[in-house]
């Protein structure tokens, strides 16, 4: 491990495991993973048909302009094989992972986080058409500007969502705010994930995400920073018995490859905990197993980055460099 940690790898890490995942994000046909992606030696670009796409299930009708966040990418809804991410580069991290960025620079460029703010930051790049070119909306980001639309004030905007996409900012939190004290960063990250994503489980995965990020900065290794702070959601004795499986045993029997957090976060703590030695295999072990790959990345990325640093070969394949 790396005598020095430093923070803007936690969000750099996430960053890169969600673009590598980006072309096989919600894949649950693994054999339709390999034979339309390979083994995923580096980032790539992503093409249609989606074979597992359930786009063509979803739709959102905004109330009126303020919740108008489809743009041009309205017309793909509805349609079937429709890549979720299709418009996108290699390279290019998927919209929770933009927002992210947007996250990041506001708060080091602040010094500080401010909810109100960042809510000014949210609507504006979510209704600005052009501003990302990614299809698919998640489901809180269509209830945030449904309520939006309909007069609710910004800050109870927000639903009860369960997915782990609720992760995804942590990671520009903690290396934006690196020198706040624990309690402070902890609160922080509260304080934002609630903004759209007030589930308990999810705001509880959260701290565990922050409290772990926090722990490695500190010099703890990852494996027993784990086994010592995750034991809510996973336990030492199953990990070590789930060491041996393949890893589409492990998520796709043991755990779900889906989006809800009650099994995501635990599938991606179990692949950081395996691969806590090697950030290239953990990243690519979390995108070939499919399901929520990407935010999954979140958790994965985060953490392999800040305990191991991320090699320069994977961070310039970024299509987008972070300004640190």
């Amino acid at each position: 491990m790396p005598t020095q940690q430093h923070p803007v790898d936690a969000l750099l890490g996430a960053l890169v495991a969600d673009t590598l995942a980006m072309p096989v994000h919600w894949y649950y046909d693994r054999l339709a993973l390999t034979r339309d992606y390979g083994e995923l030696e580096r980032c790539l670009a992503p093409r249609n048909p989606h074979p597992d796409s359930i786009l063509w299930r979803s739709s959102y009708q905004a109330p009126n302009p303020r919740g108008d966040i489809l743009h041009d990418q309205a017309v793909y809804w509805g349609q079937r094989g429709v890549h979720y991410h299709q418009f996108l580069a290699a390279g290019e991290n998927t919209l929770n992972f933009q927002l992210a960025r947007q996250l990041y620079a506001q708060v080091k460029a602040q010094g500080g986080y401010d909810p109100d703010r960042w809510l000014a930051t949210y609507q504006d790049f979510m209704l600005t058409p052009g501003r990302h070119r990614d299809t698919y909306i998640e489901e809180y980001h269509r209830a945030f500007f449904s309520n939006l639309a309909r007069g609710l004030p910004p800050r109870r905007c927000g639903i009860e969502d369960i997915h782990i996409g609720g992760l995804a900012p942590v990671p520009a939190l903690f290396a934006a705010l690196a020198e706040t004290d624990e309690a402070g960063l902890r609160q922080a990250v509260r304080t934002h994930v609630a903004l759209t994503h007030r589930h308990p489980k999810v705001l509880a995965a959260a701290d565990t995400l922050t409290r772990l990020l926090r722990a490695v900065s500190a010099g703890e290794s990852l494996r027993p920073a784990i086994e010592r702070l995750a034991t809510d959601w996973l336990s030492p004795r199953r990990m070590a018995q789930w060491e041996t499986k393949a890893d589409q045993e492990v998520i796709g029997v043991h755990l779900s490859p889906a989006c809800y957090i009650v099994e995501a976060f635990p599938a991606a703590l179990y692949l950081t905990w395996k691969y806590a030695d090697d950030f290239a295999a953990g990243i690519r072990a979390n995108a070939r197993v499919g399901g929520d790959s990407c935010h999954r990345g979140a958790v994965v990325g985060s953490l392999l980055g800040l305990a191991l640093g991320v090699p320069e070969a994977w961070l310039a394949q970024l299509k987008d460099p972070l300004t640190c």
